[in-house]
């Protein structure tokens, strides 16, 4: 059994008159412990199909299974217990709360999820490598060191898929390579399955496999 799997995924917007489709009946699979890299041209659909697999975004049409549950099949808060307790998110911006030390960023899905895990979110940033940074405020932190805090919170509650969406957007192309290649190692080094949205073709090589999307359609 794939441990991600869509079929069908249609997804349009309202531009004025006009209905864009963006997703026009997208099928894929995904297979545990898999790294995958979404491609694409600026507006192709690259986020909304991720935000759809994730089960932030509803299709208009078509389905996602989960390790073998259909998204968007339970209520509201069963939908967001799912995602917290066994799926990632790392996006582009931090979104890192600025009154609260590193630790205190990473240990919020676990005190959302009804639990406190301080040494689970001690261990996270030691492997991000951030063992002296734990008690810093995100301005105290350059851009490198708050996305390493991002992962860590993404990797706190020990989701089995972790969702990346242009991770490295706002880092320079270094501290963006090694971003990528720390959050690579330590999905493998903990059998998590990767999904990841990038414009970069050369970050896009580094995974198991790289599909572009090409007029609402993948394209491997």
């Amino acid at each position: 059994m794939p441990h991600l799997s869509a079929r069908g995924l249609r997804r349009s917007f309202r531009l004025g008159a006009r209905n864009i489709e963006v997703l026009r009946g997208i099928d894929l699979e995904i297979a545990r412990g898999e790294a995958v890299f979404l491609c694409g041209a600026s507006g192709a659909g690259k986020s909304t199909l991720l935000y759809t697999l994730a089960g932030l975004e509803k299709p208009e049409s078509g389905e996602v299974w989960f390790e073998g549950e259909r998204l968007h099949s339970a209520g509201g808060n069963a939908e967001a217990h799912r995602r917290n307790a066994r799926i990632g998110f790392v996006f582009q911006g931090y979104f890192l709360l600025p009154e609260l030390t590193a630790l205190e960023n990473v240990l919020l899905p676990g005190m959302i999820g009804g639990s406190v895990r301080s040494a689970q979110a001690e261990e996270a940033l030691e492997l991000v490598g951030l063992r002296d940074r734990m008690q810093h405020l995100p301005l105290e932190l350059s851009g490198g060191e708050q996305q390493r805090v991002a992962i860590a919170r993404a990797l706190v509650n020990e989701p089995s898929i972790i969702f990346a969406d242009e991770p490295t957007g706002n880092l320079d192309s270094r501290t963006g390579a090694v971003i990528m290649e720390l959050l690579l190692a330590l999905v493998r080094e903990k059998r998590k399955t990767l999904v990841v949205v990038t414009h970069d073709a050369g970050l896009a090589r580094s995974g198991d496999r790289r599909l572009e999307i090409r007029d609402g359609l993948l394209a491997c």
